[in-house]
């Protein structure tokens, strides 16, 4: 008899655990939204938990398309349609997480407008920790090598027009808002493409905002090793030029076709066939003029990922020279 009462309870008890921590992340994003929205923000629907456990089949192994140490990325039908679930994990620790989570859902709401950010449709604050509910990508998120798998490797326009699209989108993130705003955690697996091999930037959960009249600011360090900021991890500084470093390791990966393990300081751009994709070269063969544009996009990259800050360009700057060289591969 006790035993049945108690198991009478737990619908109770899981109530009550859903209203809580709805009342306590709600909370805390309304006071964030504050800050970093100075109270404009554009509306997002809030799901239940029931909705996000039905969509994911009570979040089934199988539903899970990419995962990371502090969250899982499941695909999941609501509403007659293909959504993303960013599930965050206790790591590494809950209150972390839960930062993590709200700075994710503040910046990708607020993103949301830039047709080369991941869509946020709305969030769930039911959980412990708030989810994220993404429109869908068709293609999914790029690998750590840049492609869509081992059989998918990206002809070399579609890897271009990838790396235009997502500066832009980075130089929006730096130029737009109150405060820029960086990503800080850059890399292939944020990128996620359509039907159309158009990029979706998402993953803001590190992302951080530069206070009013200053040019960095300071944090511990955080992000994914290689592709982080030689600077950033030396002095804790973060700038946009943090980002523009990231950047370039990101343009890297997508010229040589495979995960960067040591940015080559001594790289000699006129050397392609060191540093360019075997599919890439197979595809352009030997045509001059893509040579040229194959060094002009090796050479920015190497000046993104320059030791000294000064002597990287802006993103807004980077956008420039990727929509020229891309233009001039357009006319090839």
């Amino acid at each position: 008899m006790p035993s049945k009462f108690l198991f009478s309870l737990l619908p109770c008890v899981r109530m009550v655990e859903t209203e809580s921590s709805f009342l306590k992340n709600g909370s805390i994003l309304l006071e964030d939204l504050i800050a970093s929205c100075e109270g404009k923000s554009s509306p997002i629907r809030t799901y239940s938990a029931d909705e996000l456990v039905k969509a994911t089949n009570n979040f089934d192994p199988s539903f899970i398309i990419s995962e990371d140490l502090s969250f899982k990325l499941f695909r999941g039908l609501l509403d007659d349609r293909s959504i993303i679930i960013k599930k965050y994990l206790h790591w590494p620790s809950e209150a972390e997480a839960r930062s993590m989570a709200i700075r994710d859902i503040i910046i990708s709401m607020q993103m949301s407008t830039h047709k080369n950010a991941l869509k946020l449709s709305g969030c769930c604050l039911e959980f412990s920790l708030p989810a994220l509910v993404h429109e869908d990508a068709a293609k999914g998120a790029l690998d750590c090598h840049g492609g869509l798998g081992d059989t998918r490797s990206l002809p070399w326009k579609t890897r271009l027009l990838i790396a235009t699209k997502v500066a832009h989108a980075l130089a929006y993130l730096h130029t737009t808002f109150p405060r820029p705003v960086i990503h800080r955690d850059l890399k292939p697996t944020c990128i996620f493409l359509d039907d159309n091999y158009s990029p979706k930037l998402s993953n803001f959960s590190l992302s951080i905002t530069i206070p009013p009249k200053q040019f960095h600011v300071e944090d511990v360090v955080k992000g994914t090793y290689r592709y982080t900021d030689p600077t950033y991890i030396a002095t804790v500084y973060i700038t946009e030029k943090t980002d523009v470093y990231s950047f370039g390791v990101l343009l890297l990966v997508f010229l040589m076709g495979q995960k960067i393990r040591v940015v080559d300081k001594s790289a000699v751009v006129e050397d392609l066939t060191s540093y360019v994709d075997a599919n890439i070269l197979r595809e352009l063969r030997a045509d001059e003029q893509a040579q040229q544009q194959l060094q002009a996009f090796l050479a920015l990259a190497l000046l993104c990922t320059q030791d000294g800050r000064e002597s990287r360009p802006c993103m807004t700057d980077v956008a420039k020279e990727l929509v020229r060289i891309e233009k001039s591969i357009l006319h090839c």
